[in-house]
């Protein structure tokens, strides 16, 4: 949990920080400025706070890990993909954008605080302890402190301990460790997609690289 609020924490205040026109600049998202990842942290946070307020009256179905579904690269053809940008757009002014996610997002963030880790939630079908359900959230809001930075040289990075706490998750996600010499942050980037591996780093990952990358959804 401490890793939940330290990544959603930094993240928030990256979001914060940024000026007007670094909304109008691409993400690491494909197809998404930085408004519209703003945006889709907006929805985040209002799953977090859908879920834990959900309680389930049953044994648990997945864990932190098996959360996370590998699915196919997305192909822009998902409605609420489509949708993201229009909202974005809507909001007009980054202030306001910035204003929703800051009331929404400090709203997921004490709730995450006092929420039991031991409770059983529902959340898509699924049943996992709150503990589980805040710990995968930690990959989610290291990948897209990531993808909002991407195309931003001075913004900052997320933390060094939830990029490794993200690494961590995302190697019992593929049931494989990515090479010692990689960083958590490029195992991440080149564990997700979001850039190709070097050729030096292909050769790193032996028989791994055949199955990178690892879309979560």
């Amino acid at each position: 949990m401490d890793h939940f609020s330290r990544s959603w924490t930094a993240l928030l205040a990256a979001v914060a920080g940024l000026p007007d026109e670094d909304f109008e600049r691409p993400s690491g998202c494909a197809g998404w400025l930085v408004r519209d990842l703003v945006c889709h942290l907006v929805i985040d946070a209002q799953d977090v706070l859908i879920t834990l307020a959900t309680p389930a009256g049953t044994e648990p179905t997945v864990d932190a890990a098996t959360y996370w579904k590998l699915v196919e690269p997305p192909t822009g053809d998902d409605p609420l993909d489509a949708l993201i940008p229009r909202l974005a757009a809507a909001y007009g002014e980054p202030r306001l954008l910035k204003f929703h996610l800051d009331d929404v997002g400090q709203a997921a963030g004490r709730a995450a605080r006092l929420a039991d880790p031991a409770v059983l939630v529902g959340t898509q079908d699924e049943v996992l302890t709150v503990g589980d359900y805040l710990s995968a959230y930690v990959v989610e809001w290291t990948l897209h402190h990531l993808d909002l930075v991407a195309h931003l040289p001075a913004g900052p990075e997320p933390p060094a301990e939830t990029l490794a706490a993200a690494r961590a998750l995302l190697e019992k996600i593929a049931g494989s460790e990515f090479p010692a010499s990689f960083s958590d942050r490029d195992a991440l980037l080149v564990g997700t997609g979001r850039r190709a591996p070097t050729g030096v780093e292909k050769a790193e990952l032996g028989d791994l690289a055949a199955r990178v990358p690892f879309v979560l959804g």
